[in-house]
């Protein structure tokens, strides 16, 4: 196993705050779309140029923004590029961007559409809805990294984390390996890669709900340490039969 650095391995979840109602509102229009056009969002905001100017200067000093040759991305960095070999493939499991987005969804539901992941499909529909990879704003954030194959997404590890104070303590995961890519150590990578982030960021506990029907998903998280935390009786309806949801947790 190797790594390629690509920016320091893992980076605090500091909260938005901003310093002027338009600096807030152009920092929640890329954020809400993921990637925005430099002179897009200006002419969408109806700032005068000077305006945009200095608080995009001021996001982008923040961190808050990165400036790529115009595009305009929320500056979340979320670790490094690391490269592993597993059976016969070479792999990445890298912080997942934007441009993923088609990937990533479409790796989602090959996993959900073999195995009853009630979460993960979940999580595909609010991706769609939302058209964006990366969320971070005052409210939660969203944290993906994803393996891939000779630029292909086989794999995803997610990470709902909320900003709210109170609630900050645990963060919901979900993780998945498309079926042809599995046995090859890429979800064991991709859930230690989740943990790791969550630990560096403060989180205490992670948590997932899985259908008491879908083994696979069980055995594989009980394999790495987690445990069950509750059951909600008849709590899904998968095929028209009540399916309990087991409650599985990990501490860190």
């Amino acid at each position: 196993m190797g790594s390629e650095s690509e920016g320091p391995c893992m980076q605090s979840l500091e909260r938005p705050s901003f310093r002027s109602e338009a600096a807030k509102h152009v920092y929640q229009y890329v954020e809400r779309h993921g990637t925005a056009a430099r002179h897009r969002a200006r002419s969408v905001l109806d700032l005068s140029p000077e305006t945009f100017r200095t608080e995009l200067e001021w996001l982008l000093q923040k961190g808050y923004l990165e400036d790529d040759g115009g595009t305009l991305r929320v500056g979340f960095n979320a670790g490094s590029v690391e490269e592993h070999v597993g059976g016969d493939i070479t792999y990445t499991v890298r912080p997942a961007r934007q441009e993923d987005f088609e990937g990533l969804l479409d790796t989602i539901r090959a996993v959900t559409a073999e195995d009853t992941y009630v979460v993960a499909e979940s999580v595909a529909e609010r991706l769609l809805y939302e058209d964006t990879v990366a969320r971070h704003n005052t409210v939660e954030s969203r944290v993906f990294f994803v393996a891939t194959d000779d630029g292909d997404i086989v794999g995803w590890t997610h990470l709902d984390v909320p900003q709210v104070e109170k609630l900050k303590r645990a963060a919901k995961l979900t993780v998945g390996v498309r079926p042809g890519y599995r046995g090859d150590g890429v979800g064991s990578h991709l859930l230690e890669r989740a943990l790791d982030w969550a630990e560096a960021n403060g989180y205490q506990k992670l948590y997932n709900s899985v259908p008491s029907t879908n083994d696979e998903a069980l055995s594989f998280l009980e394999s790495h340490g987690w445990h069950t935390e509750g059951i909600r009786r008849d709590h899904y309806e998968i095929d028209g039969d009540p399916v309990d949801e087991v409650m599985m947790a990990y501490s860190l």
